[in-house]
């Protein structure tokens, strides 16, 4: 949706001079239905940002991102290494949610979720005009700018940056390791202490020197609304056939010619954060925060015209056109949707209590250790994910030959830990068949865990390299035990 307008002489109309040097936007600001809406929203989700860390759900973090243990706490559940895949539907589905939300109402994200735009029009801004006042005409800076000032708003969106920063790291560490550290010396926790301060660096680059270049050079979420798109999505839309031909001026009449609403004020161009001209047609730094709708229809009102020259519609209804609200993409994406978030709830509903996992142990595969019998080294790993304190009791079934040895039986682990622990079968050489014996080991908690897992143990090859352990001392024999650690490193392998 273009239209074929040209700016008046010294309009700003893009974010870059003529000789590609970048122009600095100081947005005015303009009131209205849409600029209440979306500092609503951005209030809720700044207050929603900061508490995050300190909500508790199910006895957990409401969000955990742990690196170090790579597991993930999202809203009460933990996804472990081995949950991959279902992290992997979550944000599949999470994706797909966005392109939903692009096709049916544009970059709503860009101009009322992202944090980029939150922070930088509902933080940063605001304090940038307590400081230096409200900006002036054609996106000039404002006129109570001072270099003591200009000093104490640097000051303040350092103790801002530092703030975000420490809470963006309690994402990671948790709120309590964060409180601890915050009373520690840097020395205790050097790493987390370098993250910090580099993301504080960051924010204090990002928001008081690139701003607007983030959403215009660097974010490719700009560049994909081609894609996503449809002439039928809802985007913030200058209508031509109502506003041109443009002219100022009470008397909405000039040459014999009627003139259209767009009285050329040039507002909607100075309220713009990106500085570009809506009038000009949908663009890549638009990023749909409504301001140009906000002034537009204050002009409107003042001049008792009908508001809406600027408006969220769709580019076939601007052009004339019925317009239409279910399109294949509107169908196929929650459809998708539907699928992915049903596997994700059914799989965490019949998710186990705990997750076991049967580790060989280091060292050759087995040893003999007399009286014909043989042992194997295993370890087990317990997690539990009951939610409450469990007893992990281990047991082999069956009546065969193997006998199980460990330390700590049950092994008693608190919820959400893991825990490690080594332990030896033995069976006679009799039990082994070309060089194995399968038997099937039992894990119950008593509750809520009870699963049987196969695990086959490492044991001779055959009879003839039995005889060549027991007895021949000579080449044959030292061939026979050659060959036999072969055959043992296959099998290990």
């Amino acid at each position: 949706m273009t239209a074929e307008l040209q700016s008046s002489p010294g309009r700003i109309d893009s974010p870059w001079r003529e000789d590609g040097s970048r122009r600095w936007m100081y947005p005015r600001v303009s009131k209205g239905f849409w600029l209440n809406a979306r500092r609503s929203l951005a209030y809720l989700l700044l207050v929603v940002f900061a508490g995050l860390p300190y909500l508790q759900i199910r006895g957990k973090p409401a969000i955990l991102l742990d690196l170090p243990r790579r597991e993930f706490t999202l809203f009460g559940w933990t996804f472990l290494p081995t949950d991959t895949l279902l992290l992997a539907l979550l944000l599949v589905t999470i994706v797909l949610g966005i392109f939903l939300a692009t096709a049916l109402v544009g970059r709503v994200w860009c101009g009322w979720m992202c944090p980029q735009t939150v922070y930088m029009e509902f933080v940063y801004r605001p304090i940038e005009r307590l400081f230096d006042g409200p900006p002036g005409v054609r996106h000039s800076p404002g006129k109570h700018r001072t270099p003591i000032r200009t000093v104490a708003k640097y000051a303040v969106y350092l103790v801002v940056s530092a703030f975000l920063a420490h809470t963006f790291l309690a994402y990671f560490v948790g709120v309590d390791n964060l409180a601890r550290w915050m009373q520690q010396s840097p020395i205790h926790h050097p790493g987390a202490f370098l993250v910090m301060l580099a993301a504080t660096a960051l924010m204090m680059f990002n928001f008081s020197y690139f701003r607007e270049q983030t959403c215009i050079v660097a974010c490719p979420y700009g560049r994909f609304q081609s894609v996503m798109l449809d002439p039928d999505s809802l985007i913030v839309s200058y209508d031509p056939r109502r506003g041109e031909p443009r002219g100022k001026g009470k008397f909405r009449e000039r040459d014999g010619q009627r003139l259209g609403d767009c009285v050329d004020c040039g507002l909607c161009v100075d309220t713009c954060p990106t500085g570009i001209d809506i009038r000009n047609g949908l663009q890549l730094e638009c990023i749909a925060c409504t301001q140009c709708i906000d002034a537009c229809d204050r002009v409107m009102q003042r001049l008792n015209m009908k508001p809406g020259l600027i408006r969220f519609s769709s580019q076939a209804r601007i052009e004339g056109q019925q317009g239409r609200l279910l399109r294949p993409r509107i169908i196929l994406y929650p459809a998708v949707m539907l699928v992915l978030l049903s596997t994700l709830v059914v799989t965490l509903a019949n998710q186990q209590a705990a997750h076991v996992t049967l580790l060989r142990g280091p060292g050759m595969p087995f040893h003999e250790i007399g009286d014909g019998q043989i042992s194997n080294q295993l370890r087990i790993k317990i997690r539990n994910r009951s939610g409450q304190q469990a007893q992990y009791h281990i047991e082999i079934m069956g009546d065969g030959p193997a006998r199980l040895v460990i330390e700590d039986n049950p092994m008693v682990i608190e919820d959400g830990q893991t825990k490690t622990q080594s332990l030896l079968i033995t069976a006679p050489r009799s039990a082994f068949q070309q060089g194995g014996h399968v038997i099937d080991l039992r894990i119950t908690d008593g509750r809520s865990y009870d699963q049987q897992l196969p695990y086959r143990l490492m044991g001779p090859q055959g009879p003839a390299v039995s005889a060549a352990r027991d007895g021949d001392t000579g080449f044959a024999g030292v061939f026979s035990r050659v060959a036999k650690t072969v055959t043992f490193c296959k099998i290990a392998s």
